[in-house]
């Protein structure tokens, strides 16, 4: 399955809610809120929807959310699956921590299909090494850096001066000044986004 090219905006209308996709999601510019129908010349019909339909739902919204093909996303949940635990705390986990979500989480992109960007053109370190995959799964203690050469340039330095205030997750830590963040911990289930059913997502491949 090919990654999404369109209008992002078109998304978060399907999905119902704001992906952030985009730094429109922060405004009212956000085409959820100019106009909140799904998109279509039907969109505008409401259908009662069938437990399935629910399902198949909230597992596109994560995909999405997270910017994960189908095949990867059936892979995480296979993981999720097999560890010990809740399967969706666990699967959320796995998402969280890929390296592009980090970058995120830690303020420094606004979306992140944009953190994907800056992670695949290789302006972060991780514990010193310089690495350029956005599904890279960071662990507990990790340190995620801006490149020296990369601090330089306007983009990051207009970052610094936006981190400062932008919340952040209380699984890292991260200090704007030096363009570095710390996991400080793996996310918990509160700690994690409460506007996802993860359990539906498992009803969904349990079938």
């Amino acid at each position: 399955m090919a990654r999404y090219r369109g209008p992002v905006g078109r998304l978060c209308r399907r999905e119902g809610v704001h992906l952030y996709l985009t730094s429109k999601c922060y405004t009212k510019k956000c085409p959820l809120e100019r106009r909140g129908t799904p998109p279509g010349q039907h969109g505008i019909r409401r259908r009662k929807m069938s437990n399935y339909g629910i399902q198949l739902r909230e597992k596109q919204k994560v995909r999405r959310i997270y910017g994960v093909n189908e095949k990867p996303f059936k892979r995480y949940y296979d993981t999720a699956a097999s560890r010990p635990g809740v399967t969706g705390d666990n699967l959320l986990r796995l998402l969280e921590t890929r390296l592009d979500n980090v970058v995120f989480r830690m303020g420094f992109a606004s979306s992140r299909p944009q953190a994907r960007q800056l992670v695949g053109h290789g302006h972060f370190e991780v514990n010193g090494v310089r690495t350029n995959i956005p599904s890279f799964r960071v662990r507990e203690g990790d340190k995620i850096e801006v490149r020296a050469k990369s601090r330089k340039t306007e983009f990051f330095k207009q970052a610094k001066e936006a981190m400062g205030g932008a919340p952040k997750p209380d699984w890292v830590t991260v200090d704007a000044d030096k363009l570095v963040g710390t996991v400080s911990a793996l996310p918990t289930r509160d700690q994690m986004p409460a506007e996802l059913n993860e359990q539906l997502v498992v009803e969904y491949y349990s079938r």
